[in-house]
């Protein structure tokens, strides 16, 4: 028999949306986080937006995981770990985690697995800039962490490259911190953060957004002087002649995330290159029965509460009793990724949700769904763009041997 009914590995939004879930249908559960306090990345995120959609209120990162956090700590089947790090996972009829902590190597087994690790950031060297070393160079997250949490101000003439959510909300926490953001610098021709950050944190403020540049290169010795930037073509490629020199003490990378798979990896999980998590149905259980992906590690989210959303759907299918799954892909066409990528026809609820992100930017489009060809759905949109992600609600219930296919299409916008 099984320590628990079921482990959440990370205790970020996700992770604690899941046990709650899962706790609430009367499973054992177990939190297992790394950090010293519960909250993944929201601890740093000080400013408001959080919740609107959950519950109907504006709240700081920090207040939307503290009333998860709460409720949590106040569960009696609920018992948390932190300082906890998972070392390895093997499986047999359960599931055995080794763990290592200050208590030393630990033990621990589950008869169902929920992944709620979170992601990464891309580092400045994963861009491929060259140069030097300098110290002033980091993630936005970093900067975050400086500026939120340890009251520390990283530098005052500061350069962004990339316009993800997180470097864009940064170029406005550090001028409104007393720093000189001199430029956003966008490799691609489009911004890659959602349009309500462009506008509240950059045009509010005053910050150029400087699209199709990039930064080249980094100087300094000790502490970083300059960076060089210049102009880059659809392939990505330098253009001559482009470039500029920038004086800055400060490069903040902001280059997108990387969902933390590794420990998914390790069992052999198969995971979707389009989404970088692993292939889920509409219950969220992996290609791998019993193991559960939530959160960042499933897919980069933009909003919190869709991330707390599929957290409570695996913490819930994770509680019941486990039965044989029939599989169905879902084929698809005009997305950049669709989740979840199967469906259990032996779970199927009324309606099943859907998130996902355009491959390219669209006016007047049309998502349709066909089942053997038939429409069995659809619905309208007046524009889609990559970075803001779309969640859908659609009556599904095919049938073995069926074709699902989920179609979009619309004008395309250059």
């Amino acid at each position: 028999m099984a320590d628990y009914k079921a482990v959440v590995i990370g205790g970020g939004p996700a992770g604690l949306a899941a046990a709650l879930a899962a706790a609430d249908k009367g499973a054992g559960t177990l939190i297992i986080e790394r950090e010293n306090r519960l909250g993944g990345i929201l601890k740093q995120c000080i400013h408001d937006g959080f919740g609107v959609i959950r519950f109907g209120e504006k709240l700081s990162g920090c207040e939307y995981a503290q009333r998860f956090i709460d409720k949590v700590k106040a569960h009696p089947g609920i018992e948390v770990r932190l300082l906890t790090f998972v070392i390895d996972i093997k499986k047999s009829d359960i599931f055995t985690i080794t763990a290592t902590s200050s208590r030393g190597i630990e033990t621990i087994t589950a008869e169902n697995l929920i992944f709620a690790n979170g992601c990464r950031e891309r580092t400045a060297r994963q861009v491929n800039i060259h140069g030097t070393r300098p110290a002033g160079v980091m993630t936005a997250g970093v900067a975050q962490n400086y500026v939120n949490l340890q009251g520390v101000l990283p530098g005052k003439r500061c350069v962004i490259l990339g316009s993800g959510d997180i470097g864009l909300i940064m170029a406005r926490r550090l001028t409104l911190e007393g720093a000189r953001v001199l430029g956003v610098y966008e490799a691609k021709s489009t911004p890659s953060g959602l349009t309500r950050n462009i506008v509240q944190c950059l045009h509010d403020f005053d910050i150029p957004l400087h699209l199709s540049k990039t930064v080249k290169r980094v100087f300094g010795h000790g502490r970083l002087e300059a960076v060089e930037v210049c102009s880059v073509n659809d392939k990505m490629e330098y253009i001559d002649g482009t470039e500029e020199i920038i004086p800055c003490d400060t490069l903040i990378v902001s280059v997108g995330l990387i969902p933390e798979n590794e420990l998914a990896e390790s069992l052999n999980i198969p995971l979707d290159p389009r989404t970088r998590g692993p292939f889920v149905d509409q219950n969220m259980m992996t290609l791998e029965d019993g193991v559960y992906s939530v959160g960042n590690c499933l897919h980069v989210h933009d909003l919190v509460d869709y991330v707390s959303e599929t957290a409570e759907t695996a913490g819930r299918a994770a509680a019941g009793s486990k039965a044989p799954r029939e599989l169905l892909d879902i084929e698809q066409e005009g997305f950049l990724y669709l989740v979840p990528q199967k469906l259990d026809l032996d779970s199927l609820a009324p309606e099943t949700v859907f998130y996902f992100r355009t491959a390219m930017p669209r006016e007047a489009a049309t998502l349709d769904v066909t089942v053997d060809g038939e429409v069995v759905f659809s619905k309208k949109y007046q524009n889609l763009k990559p970075p803001e992600m779309e969640r859908v609600e659609v009556p599904l219930s095919p049938k073995k041997g069926q074709t699902v296919k989920f179609f979009l299409s619309g004008r395309e916008v250059k």
